[in-house]
């Protein structure tokens, strides 16, 4: 029965060239894969730590009663391309001997004399809502993403590079090798060659 010979050495049709190319591509795909679990490892800790902070931020925020003691007015919004919020003078007491009034943000039909409720700190002042679960998953997967495209355009880049070298050396070797054949291949006399010389 016939049995093939296990090959104890390379294939010896495969030059240094291709050898590099193919440590380059498993480079890049062992890249890729520590870039997938750096993301999953930063987004799983900006999501704990955005959580433990929002909870925290929660314990220093309460809602109020307020009134609004004068006309609705447009703001413009937070981002240059967002849209305008709709914002009124309002009055509220916290804690219950402290009077406050500021400018805070309401809802589009809000009247004077209308009650609505405000976000405030521990000293009564207006505050901003604590961020809720939506918004940190979103930050958790900004920064999972950003680190894994981060993690993988370098490291393409890198292997770019390095096979762009890999291949100038190859091209370089090749036309030096070609020089040599080429005469014999085609009977053309190799420069400085006469007709007798062997």
């Amino acid at each position: 029965m016939y049995r093939r010979r296990k090959r104890t050495g390379g294939n010896p049709l495969r030059r240094a060239a291709d050898r590099a190319r193919t440590r380059m591509h498993a480079a890049f795909a062992l890249t890729c894969l520590l870039a997938v679990i750096a993301g999953v490892a930063l987004g799983r800790a900006t999501w704990t730590d955005g959580r433990r902070a929002a909870e925290d931020t929660a314990r220093h925020r309460h809602t109020v009663t307020a009134t609004t003691v004068g006309k609705t007015a447009y703001r413009a919004g937070d981002r240059p391309s967002g849209p305008p919020s709709t914002v009124a003078t309002a009055t509220w007491y916290y804690p219950a001997h402290r009077t406050h009034t500021a400018t805070v943000r309401v809802p589009a039909a809000t009247r004077s004399g209308d009650t609505i409720r405000v976000w405030v700190d521990d000293d009564g002042r207006a505050a901003t809502a604590p961020p809720d679960q939506a918004h940190i998953a979103l930050n958790a997967a900004a920064a999972g993403a950003g680190a894994l495209a981060a993690i993988v355009l370098v490291g393409g880049a890198a292997v770019t590079v390095r096979l762009r070298i890999v291949d100038a050396h190859s091209a370089r070797a090749w036309a030096a090798e070609w020089a040599d054949i080429e005469p014999f291949w085609s009977g053309r006399l190799r420069p400085g060659q006469g007709a007798g010389d062997d």
